[in-house]
C-alpha cells in the first residue's frame, strides 16, 4: 500500500510539475519564506521533505517555497533573532509559549482562528488543541502537531532481565537498582543535561506537578504561591536526589541530545529519560527499512512509563504536558495579499490529514485531527503503538515549566539546574534566583 500511495504521489507531483512548467510562463509565483525545525538525523527526514515539503510545491505549482532548516539551539537562536527584530518569516515552526514566548508577547503571529472558521476546520482539530487558552498569546498562533507530555520513562526490560530486576514501582525500588546495574556496567538513568532545557522540561516539570498539584503553577503566577515555597523546594531538592544517589549521573551534564539515542539503544543504561516525542529516534526509517532499535527488540525489550512513586508526593502518578509545536504565521502578512495567502495554504497543509498521518504512520507524532486520520497499529512500528497506549494510562497533566513563565525566567532556572548536578547551588539558593528573576519580570510588565 505504501508503495502505491508513494508512486500516486509521484504520479502526480509529475503531473503538477508539466502543468507548473507551462503555468510558470505565465503566472508569477508567490513567494514565501519558511523557517523549519527538524532534525536531519531522525528516522524519515530525508523522505519527509520529499513526500510533505516537495510534495506541497508540486501540488501548488503557483506558490515557491524559500525554506531555512535548523534543530535544536540553533534554530532557537535563529528564531530569537528575528523575533528581536520584529519581523518572523511568512511561516515559521513554534512553540505554544515557552521557547516562542517573544512571538507570542509581540504579537508576531497571527490569529489562526478567522482561518480556521473560514475553512470549516474547527470541527476537525481536538478542542484542546486549538484552544485560545494553551497558547501564551490568547490566541491560536499554531496549530499542534496534537498533545504531547515532556516526561517519559523509557525502560530497556532486557538490560533489568540481565541484572535480575524488573521495573520499579517506587523511587526507593529504582534507587537500589543502581549498584546492581553499576556491577554489570550499566548506567542507571540516562539523559542529555548537557542542554540545560531537559531536566527542566522532561524530568523537573513532571516532579514539579508530584509535589505542587496540577495548579502550582498557576498559583505562582497569580502570587498566590512563590518558588520559594516548600514544594517548590522540595521539588528541586528530590533532583539533587537523584544525582546524590547516582540515580542520573553527573557525566549527563556532558551528554549532547544529539548523542542520547544512540547511548540507550546501545544499551549504555538501562533507562532513558526523555520526553514522548523521542520515540521517534528509535523508530524504523522507512526509505532505509533501518531503525536505531529493530522492531523485535521495541516490540519485547522496550517499555515507556511513568516515573515511579516519589517519596513526599501529593499528586500520585501526575505527568507534565502541554499542546504541542505546529507552525504559525507572520503577522506582518498584509491581509487578503497572495503571501497570506500562500502562507495559510501551507500551514493548511502542514497541519492537514495528509501530513498528520504521515506524521502518525512514521511516528512522529499523535495528531491533533480528530476527523481524516486512520490510526493502523500495523503502519506503525511497536514502540509507536507503545506509546498510543501510555496515553491512555488515566493520570492528571500537571504544567510544564517553560510552557507557563517567561523566558527569562526559564534561562536563570535552566542553567541553575545544571548547577545543581555540578554541586555548585543549593535548592534554596535556586528557587531563591528563580523568585528574583520572576519578581522582575513581573515589574517590568507593570
Amino acid at each position: 500500500m505504501k508503495k502505491v500511495v508513494a508512486l500516486c504521489l509521484l504520479a502526480g507531483a509529475m503531473v503538477s510539475s508539466m502543468y507548473a512548467l507551462g503555468d510558470k510562463k505565465n503566472k508569477k509565483q508567490t513567494v514565501i519564506t519558511v523557517l523549519d525545525y527538524q532534525d536531519a538525523t531522525a528516522p524519515n527526514s530525508f523522505d519527509d521533505n520529499k513526500l510533505i515539503w516537495d510534495a506541497f510545491e508540486a501540488a501548488h505549482p503557483d506558490i515557491k517555497i524559500e525554506r531555512e532548516v535548523l534543530f535544536n539551539e540553533p534554530f532557537h537562536q535563529k528564531a530569537a533573532a528575528y523575533a528581536a527584530s520584529g519581523k518572523m518569516p511568512d511561516v515559521f515552526y513554534m512553540w505554544p509559549s515557552g521557547r516562542s514566548s517573544p512571538i507570542h508577547t509581540n504579537h508576531l503571529a497571527k490569529d489562526l482562528t478567522p482561518f480556521l472558521k473560514k475553512d470549516g476546520l474547527i470541527a476537525d482539530y481536538n478542542p484542546v488543541c486549538i484552544s485560545p487558552k494553551e497558547q501564551e498569546s490568547g490566541y491560536v498562533a499554531e496549530i499542534p502537531f496534537g498533545l504531547t507530555v515532556t516526561h517519559m520513562l523509557y525502560v530497556n526490560t532486557a538490560v533489568l532481565k540481565e541484572c535480575g530486576l524488573s521495573i520499579p514501582k517506587t523511587y526507593d525500588e529504582l534507587k537500589a537498582q543502581v549498584p546492581v546495574l553499576k556491577n554489570h556496567g550499566y548506567e542507571t538513568i540516562l539523559m542529555a543535561n548537557m542542554d540545560d532545557w531537559v531536566m527542566e522540561s522532561c524530568m523537573f516539570s513532571m516532579v514539579a506537578g508530584r509535589f505542587g498539584g496540577k495548579d502550582w503553577a498557576d498559583k505562582i503566577l497569580s502570587g498566590k504561591a512563590k518558588f520559594t515555597d516548600k514544594n517548590f523546594i522540595d521539588s528541586v531538592r528530590f533532583i539533587k536526589t537523584l544525582y546524590d544517589d547516582g540515580v542520573i549521573s553527573k557525566t549527563t551534564l556532558s551528554t549532547s541530545y544529539g548523542d542520547v539515542p544512540g547511548l540507550f539503544a546501545s544499551k549504555k543504561g538501562a533507562y532513558l529519560i526523555d520526553g514522548d516525542w523521542r520515540v521517534g529516534a528509535f523508530i524504523t526509517d522507512q526509505s532505509t527499512g533501518k531503525a536505531l532499535i529493530s522492531k523485535a527488540d521495541q516490540q519485547n525489550s522496550i517499555e515507556v512509563i511513568n516515573f515511579p512513586e516519589i517519596p513526599g508526593e501529593v499528586a500520585h502518578g501526575t505527568n507534565s504536558g502541554i499542546v504541542g509545536v505546529g507552525y504559525g504565521m507572520s503577522s506582518k502578512l498584509k491581509k487578503g495579499s497572495a503571501e497570506e495567502k500562500a502562507a495559510w495554504e501551507l500551514i493548511k497543509w502542514l497541519s492537514g490529514p495528509y501530513t498528520q498521518q504521515r506524521r502518525l504512520d512514521t511516528g512522529a507524532s499523535f495528531p491533533s485531527l480528530v476527523k481524516g486520520i486512520v490510526y493502523d497499529n500495523a503502519k506503525m512500528d511497536p514502540l509507536s503503538v507503545k506509546r498510543g497506549k501510555f496515553y491512555e494510562t488515566p493520570t492528571a497533566t500537571t504544567p510544564v515549566f517553560d510552557g507557563v513563565f517567561d523566558t527569562s525566567v526559564n534561562t536563570v532556572f535552566n542553567a541553575d539546574l545544571q548547577q545543581l548536578g555540578l554541586g555548585k547551588k543549593t535548592p534554596e539558593q535556586i528557587c531563591a534566583e528563580t523568585q528574583k528573576a520572576f519578581d522582575e519580570w513581573k515589574a517590568s510588565k507593570k
